[in-house]
């Protein structure tokens, strides 16, 4: 069958920019997801009334969910189809978000932000999977790769936005409340636009990697997750990361012994594929520096309020999609994915360095914007071509593992930065009050910020090399005698 015969023939791919709009809708509602609810917990904790240690556990929850399932959720829309497998992701994300938003008690809120987790798990390896498949055509799928990878990468900076105006405005509750908004109408252009198709060979779920996989990515999260709170030598800490050690490593010898493996393992062997892995887990980690301390210290420091912290990161956003949308549909096709995300990741760590200039006096015209503009520059250059090779050439009973584990790579990224900085930043703080005195105690959180900017422009600065080291040169493209793969 030829690509242009089923471009024409085929309702399903004829409609494919409609089917990006639709994903995109829901990309977006699960990136903003990461710190929309950040901006509303200090006025969720006031009025559900839990106290500062349980604070976390609003964003662990989460993560714990979220990160422990992905792959399965991946594996899932592999086997019985991804249409069904989007639509339940959709409509579970926004079940869970009312429950939240209407959340009388903490316990409540907890729960519901599992359950998003949860949800989320099925989602987002499904929205990348579907995109995938539907986009074969090596210039349409630059294109569409563009988009996604801005929105996954531009999201984050417009929760805080978005999440501040509500909060302002309307209430912390209507940061869970407004992902119905996003959820229900992709869920009903899902049900109108994409045709199901279930695996042709019905294989069993690889319960033993299942479980193994699920355990040692809980394991690992909430491992992080006690870092940061109780301490990288808390027995916890160590017990809990050492457990998921064993867990992953039992896993990846399960997978070359098991018959349908959750995981096979050729997905991450090929270099390109698991350089892109590599790159977005340690983009993910690099990240937090940015939309944590950057948030504290324009609120904190310069004395910004949520609106206008949101504002503030908008360059970023912008910046982020002009490169993202470039970068697929021009530059790739000419230069090949590695020429590019290797120059985005030393741009990126070039920006941290220059944000790791600010003091207790600067401005935001002139030591904030220009190094947020040129993180974003370089962010744009690794997100969009990072996410599609990371997926190219998979067969199509892979795709949805093979998105899994873009995903899986950040969020347990995401969980490195957070433990990593945040007890960095601790240190620093404290390091500096005990030379200097409790009277410097702003100046000690400023200190605190910038040596996590420093750190993360370390982690940059190692994913710049290790993309030099583990990426190939060239142009890769889609096979052209391939029979073209439509979404399911």
């Amino acid at each position: 069958m030829s690509s242009s015969h089923t471009t024409t023939s085929d309702p399903h791919h004829a409609r494919r920019w409609l089917i990006l709009a639709v994903i995109g809708i829901a990309q977006l509602m699960v990136v903003l997801d990461a710190t929309i609810v950040n901006i509303a917990l200090p006025s969720a904790q006031e009025a559900l009334g839990f106290s500062d240690a349980n604070r976390q556990w609003v964003v662990t929850a989460y993560a714990l969910a979220f990160g422990s399932l992905l792959l399965l959720g991946g594996r899932i829309g592999d086997l019985i189809g991804r249409k069904r497998v989007f639509v339940v992701g959709l409509i579970g994300f926004a079940v869970a978000s009312a429950l939240g938003g209407a959340a009388q008690s903490f316990g409540m809120l907890v729960f519901a932000r599992a359950l998003q987790g949860a949800f989320g798990a099925l989602l987002a390896p499904a929205a990348l999977s579907l995109l995938t498949t539907t986009f074969t055509d090596p210039a349409e799928r630059g294109r569409a790769f563009g988009v996604f990878g801005a929105i996954a990468g531009s999201g984050a900076a417009i929760g805080l936005l978005l999440g501040g105006v509500l909060t302002e405005y309307l209430s912390w509750r209507w940061c869970l409340y407004v992902n119905l908004l996003f959820a229900i109408p992709a869920a009903l252009g899902g049900l109108a636009l994409l045709h199901e198709q279930a695996h042709p060979d019905k294989p069993r779920i690889d319960i033993p990697g299942t479980l193994t996989s699920g355990l040692g990515l809980f394991a690992l999260v909430f491992g992080f997750a006690k870092a940061e709170s109780d301490g990288w030598g808390a027995g916890i800490t160590i017990g809990f990361l050492v457990a998921a050690v064993v867990l992953l490593g039992a896993f990846v010898a399960l997978q070359t012994r098991v018959a349908n493996p959750l995981l096979p393992l050729h997905v991450v062997k090929d270099r390109d594929r698991g350089g892109a892995y590599i790159a977005m887990g340690i983009t993910g980690a690099g990240m937090f520096g940015v939309f944590l301390f950057l948030t504290y210290y324009l609120q904190q420091t310069l004395g910004f309020s949520p609106v206008e912290t949101g504002l503030a990161f908008l360059p970023l956003s912008f910046a982020i999609m002009l490169t993202a949308t470039m970068a697929t549909a021009k530059l790739m096709p000419r230069f090949g994915h590695k020429a590019l995300v290797v120059p985005g990741m030393a741009m990126s760590a070039i920006a941290m360095a220059w944000l790791a200039q600010v003091g207790v006096d600067s401005s935001y015209a002139t030591h904030v914007l220009p190094p947020l503009v040129l993180m974003g520059l370089g962010l744009g250059l690794v997100f969009a071509p990072g996410m599609s090779i990371a997926t190219v050439g998979v067969a199509k009973t892979e795709a949805g593992i093979a998105s899994a584990m873009v995903n899986t790579t950040q969020q347990v990224g995401g969980s490195i930065g957070t433990a990593l900085l945040s007890t960095l930043f601790a240190s620093a703080v404290s390091g500096y009050i005990a030379d200097n005195g409790p009277q410097a105690a702003e100046a000690a959180a400023v200190h605190g910020y910038t040596t996590a900017f420093w750190w993360s422009a370390g982690i940059f600065a190692l994913g710049t090399i290790l993309s030099a080291l583990l990426m190939t040169s060239g142009v890769k493209e889609l096979d052209p005698h391939a029979e073209p793969v439509l979404a399911h």
